[in-house]
């Protein structure tokens, strides 16, 4: 059965473009009103049930059809397809796995024994630290100028949010629209892909090399008109590459004045080796930076600070009145005097020493197996194998964990990998390294694919 458009999305609120009528269809597929298989009419009889331009109708159906929500179909049509069902779909795929590991290096988390003891600066918290107010500031005393000390360009205002990902969530709904294109690199970090997904963004992959995003690639993904960049300026998880202020300055010349926002996402913050590095050294108009301290100072604290253009951080002050408000002032205190006290400050110091020196040394003994790696820096090494398959079921037969590399990458074909969380490997780094290469070299019984 042929679905008439005009009855199951509202024409009075069509915003009466390519990506409105692809935004509202969109909606009408996830409430319902338009099921799975559902026969679209022509292109020429929606633009004239609309009042539209076949053109436009067009260019929305192929939106959709970039978004996995249409197919064309041949002489069948265009039909509606399955709707993915929102959340963390790639991310799932990266760390699933059916039963527990003696070592488990498929998380990409922080050693829970390298986090900086949080007692003392609970001990100084006291009354005044409770908001009294819905009114009050949402930033505490002292905060901005402890962020400010350490950020990679000059600012002094902030939003806080609760962790990285809240972060590019709320800047990625206040600057993205349905059918919008965003570089991201490749590999990229899978929530951000669910994320961009679920929006109904088109992400273009481009390549990372040991300084960052390779830049004749990422001069031909901006001929795309992308609406922003995604990337993460140091130890990009999965491959640990920091981009060198080198590369920034020469991707900040590539994207300056053309109507794109950086965003970038620091995830590692202080526990990565290199010197902060931004694109906002050069292009702050156009640079939308988010560091957050859930590596170096304790995910639980699921605090992020992001600094960028003033109208971009009012719209998101804004936005945020109509939910949370603010994030939590005690928890701010809290990383406030994280921050700025000394004892703290060492032991942020000796855990990126630590994590610097585990990678290091697996790195070193997985050379001695024949197996190389990029990047240098955090807590993630990319490891290239010749099956995925194959060497996941190699490594849980040795009781080694790891994750899948499929869901990280944003383009192919492309050698397989496993993402290899190399943080958590304190101690025996040869014997890792030698079951790390064996499976790296695992095929198969059907063949490579």
């Amino acid at each position: 059965m042929v679905t008439k458009i005009s009855e199951v999305i509202d024409r009075d609120r069509l915003e009466r473009t390519s990506r409105g009528l692809a935004r509202a269809l969109s909606e009408a597929i996830g409430a319902g009103s338009l099921a799975e298989g559902s026969r679209l009419p022509p292109i020429r009889e929606v633009a004239l049930d609309l009042g539209l331009s076949p053109s436009t109708v067009s260019t929305a159906w192929r939106l959709l059809a970039q978004a996995g929500a249409l197919r064309t179909d041949g002489r069948r049509g265009t039909v509606v397809m399955a709707r993915r069902g929102p959340g963390p779909t790639r991310y799932r795929r990266a760390l699933e796995h059916s039963s527990p590991f003696k070592l488990d290096l498929s998380t990409g988390v922080p050693d829970a024994a390298l986090l900086p003891d949080l007692s003392a600066a609970l001990n100084t918290l006291h009354r005044g630290w409770t908001s009294g107010s819905y009114l009050d500031d949402p930033v505490v005393p002292g905060l901005v100028e402890a962020l400010a000390a350490d950020w990679p360009y000059p600012t002094d205002d902030f939003v806080i949010v609760d962790g990285a990902m809240d972060a590019l969530d709320q800047v990625a709904t206040h600057l993205l629209r349905y059918g919008d294109r965003v570089i991201v690199e490749n590999p990229s970090f899978p929530p951000l892909l669910d994320l961009l997904e679920a929006l109904g963004v088109r992400h273009v992959g481009v390549d990372v090399d040991e300084e960052g995003l390779v830049p004749a690639q990422f001069a031909s993904a901006l001929a795309e008109r992308p609406r922003a960049v995604v990337l993460q300026p140091r130890a990009q998880n999965p491959t640990g590459v920091s981009m060198s202020a080198q590369r920034a300055r020469v991707l900040a010349d590539l994207v300056g004045g053309q109507a794109v926002m950086v965003i970038e996402d620091d995830s590692a913050g202080a526990v990565a080796a290199a010197e902060p590095v931004s694109l906002g050294r050069w292009i702050p108009s156009q640079t939308v930076h988010v560091r957050s301290f859930s590596k170096s100072h304790g995910p639980d604290l699921r605090l992020a600070a992001l600094s960028g253009p003033a109208d971009v951080l009012a719209a998101l002050r804004e936005r945020r009145f109509l939910g949370q408000g603010w994030s939590s002032r005690l928890l701010q205190a809290v990383l406030v005097d994280l921050l700025v006290r000394p004892t703290t400050r060492r032991q942020v110091e000796r855990a990126r020493a630590t994590y610097a020196s585990r990678r290091r040394q697996l790195v070193a003994a997985l050379e001695r197996e024949g197996v190389s790696t990029m990047g240098n820096d955090g807590l993630n090494l990319w490891l290239p194998v010749h099956d995925e398959t194959a060497a996941l079921i190699a490594l849980a037969s040795r009781g080694i964990g790891a994750a899948a590399g499929t869901p990280f990458l944003t383009k192919g074909p492309s050698t397989p990998h496993l993402r290899i969380t190399a943080g958590l490997v304190e101690r025996d780094f040869a014997t890792v390294a030698y079951e790390l290469a064996n499976a790296a070299r695992a095929r198969s019984h059907a063949g490579p694919r």
